[in-house]
């Protein structure tokens, strides 16, 4: 569901002549690879959204919600105006919903000639992740955060799905640190007292200071795993930069929002920035990133890469959705094997390599994640004791 929207997105955007070159990268993909598309009319659907060049998506919804009542195919998706409103791309789906209305059965395939595996019925449902964490403070004491449970300490305040931490009325002179570490099936968000919002991943770890020093710069710590930054400007805070450092590289920011991949199995560091400006100071070099860019440090030999990247394909996990674009099943199992907490075993080297390409819910079991992945050749897969066999 998720790409039919981006492609709607994206064809306004062409329409509008207001393409980057990233995202016209990503429309020719679209249309060369994902079966659904291929069966759309696109400059028809192009051409009819003149009407709708100031996007009036409240109009857009009602042309969507009665084609859909007279096609009478409820099956695809529920619909939901409260979703769709939030979409601009809403005018254009009218198109797509009349040609694509078998979209479910074709739209998530592997790209490559293998498969991947089909769902076992029988198998207990393994579910999904959910929000919890562990806070630990200053002297060592640890409070338990988890969805659906309030928590209050000294400097901050938990609804269970993040945790907001006030700003001090007097000034720091001393740092005080602590620690929020996210378990195997978990997932977390946390305003520091600035006001920058980080939301951290499965199996990550943030040390930070309960309060920064005004003037001074604010720094914290990725010590392991992913997080998604949302900086608060320099602008705000007497020109403090903000920095963040993990194993291998340190970034100075500005006012910006970016996401940090640095898992202590993995031996690649990706940063990778969405708007503003960063700078990623590693032991070889000092390098500035541009929106849309990613840097790739290789900690085996210390170098690194940068390239133009869809980054919303690689920070929609925080949005509650995997997106994989062409990935190998190998570092695919990485991702599930942290938010659903079981190990994965292939049963030949040959299955890391199957690529597969598409969007998946968070909110899944992981049987209905895998039934998802189905294809004809490999039929099966046995979960047990939390390890997960693909054969």
């Amino acid at each position: 569901m998720l790409a039919i929207f981006q492609i709607s997105k994206l064809l306004i955007k062409r329409k509008l002549k207001v393409l980057t070159d990233s995202e016209k990268l990503e429309l020719q993909d679209f249309i060369q690879h994902q079966p659904f598309v291929k069966e759309v009319n696109l400059k028809n659907i192009a051409n009819s959204i003149d009407q709708y060049s100031a996007i009036d998506t409240e109009k857009a919804w009602k042309i969507v919600a009665a084609k859909y009542h007279q096609n009478n195919n409820k099956s695809v998706f529920a619909i939901n105006k409260k979703l769709w409103l939030r979409y601009v791309a809403a005018a254009v789906v009218v198109g797509l919903f009349i040609t694509t209305l078998h979209y479910k059965d074709t739209f998530f395939q592997p790209s490559g000639d293998h498969s991947v595996v089909l769902a076992n019925k029988n198998a207990a449902k393994s579910k999904p992740g959910t929000d919890k964490a562990t806070l630990t403070l200053a002297d060592g004491s640890e409070i338990e955060l988890k969805k659906g449970t309030l928590v209050h300490t000294q400097n901050a305040n938990s609804n269970g799905e993040e945790i907001i931490y006030e700003v001090k009325k007097q000034k720091t002179t001393q740092l005080v640190y602590n620690y929020i570490s996210i378990p195997r099936g978990g997932q977390f968000a946390i305003q520091l007292s600035d006001g920058t919002k980080v939301w951290l991943n499965s199996e990550s770890q943030l040390k930070f200071p309960v309060a920064f020093v005004e003037g001074a710069t604010r720094a914290v710590e990725l010590v392991y795993g992913e997080a998604y930054f949302e900086v608060s400007p320099s602008s705000a805070h007497k020109g403090a930069h903000f920095q963040v450092y993990n194993k291998k590289q340190k970034i100075d920011v500005v006012g910006t929002e970016f996401n940090i991949k640095a898992y202590a199995d993995e031996s690649n560091i990706y940063t990778t920035l969405v708007n503003g400006k960063v700078n990623v100071e590693t032991q070889s070099k000092k390098v500035s990133l541009l929106p849309n860019q990613q840097l790739n440090l290789d900690l085996t030999n210390h170098t690194f890469v940068i390239k133009a990247v869809d980054t919303y394909g690689e920070t929609s996990w925080k949005d509650g959705v995997f997106t994989f674009k062409g990935k190998p099943l190998k570092e695919i199992m990485k991702v599930l094997s942290r938010w659903y907490d079981v190990d994965v075993i292939f049963a030949t080297k040959k299955l890391e390599t199957v690529t597969f390409k598409g969007s998946l819910d968070k909110k899944q079991s992981l049987e209905e994640i895998l039934s998802i992945m189905k294809s004809t050749t490999i039929d099966n897969y046995e979960i047990k004791d939390q390890t997960l066999l693909i054969k």
